[in-house]
């Protein structure tokens, strides 16, 4: 699968969905508290933009990014504010144009090169699969607020993927020592496959839908709402923090909040 390919058509879903509705539906509650589904494009916005020029545009990436590595909550609250100065159609159509903007600079990176990101450059595939995470978490609160159900596809495997590989975020956040030894992730694609990643021998186990591992990273579904299944006091701890992006974890989701949707 390729991930810029993916990305591209992950933000093309989302935005069929946000492109159909009402002004009043733009500005529905969403989980998040104190985002509206305006908020949430927005800020979808906002980081394709950021991620369109860490590849295309050195000099704006330092100018978006410079603020971000001081006060990140702060920086995206004053583009928050940018975006929603204007109209939803408005907004809409500066993500479209961002998002494709994004996954198209990001596909034409020379191969071996990284692009600058936040805290370390990054290969262009690892800010893509970022990307997905991004459509992914804030897309889900949409189709909550709206009180939608979502079709899952294998393209949230870049997601999964991607999941394993920042395990450690999680204990950052809460400001606690990683374990030395990798986990072992065996997880199910929507479409049935099983993806493996990690050492075979690994003591510590994760098993489940690759769909329940991507809410779970992302915190728009409690552990207890999914069927993950963990082997290994580490690996069940690891569920109760766990999550794909650095910075604070945010209140999450509570057990029993969406009564078993997904």
């Amino acid at each position: 699968m390729d991930a810029f390919t993916d990305l591209l058509a992950e933000g093309e879903e989302l935005e069929r969905l946000v492109a159909g509705l009402t002004p009043e539906q733009w500005s529905l509650p969403t989980p998040a508290p104190g985002w509206t589904i305006a908020h949430q494009v927005a800020h979808l916005a906002f980081i394709a933009h950021l991620a369109g020029a860490s590849a295309s545009d050195p000099e704006e990436f330092e100018r978006l990014a410079a603020p971000a590595r001081v006060d990140f909550q702060g920086s995206v609250d004053a583009a928050l504010a940018e975006y929603l100065a204007e109209s939803p159609a408005a907004i809409l159509k500066r993500w479209h144009t961002e998002q494709e903007a994004a996954a198209k600079a990001l596909a034409a990176v020379p191969a071996g090169q990284m692009v600058p990101w936040l805290v370390n450059p990054l290969p262009p595939v690892v800010l893509a699969a970022a990307g997905i995470m991004e459509l992914f978490g804030h897309g889900q609160d949409i189709y909550d607020a709206l009180g939608r159900q979502r079709e899952y596809t294998d393209r949230i495997m870049h997601l999964a993927a991607f999941g394993t590989l920042v395990r450690d975020f999680g204990y950052q956040a809460h400001g606690l020592t990683p374990p030395a030894k990798p986990f072992r992730f065996e997880l199910i694609s929507p479409s049935g496959q099983v993806a493996e990643f990690g050492p075979a021998d690994a003591l510590q186990r994760i098993t489940g839908p690759a769909v329940d591992f991507c809410l779970l990273i992302t915190r728009r579904r409690h552990h207890d709402d999914l069927g993950l299944i963990a082997y290994g006091d580490e690996a069940l701890h690891w569920l109760e923090i766990a999550q794909a992006y650095r910075g604070p974890a945010g209140e999450g989701r509570r057990p029993g909040q969406f009564l078993g949707a997904s």
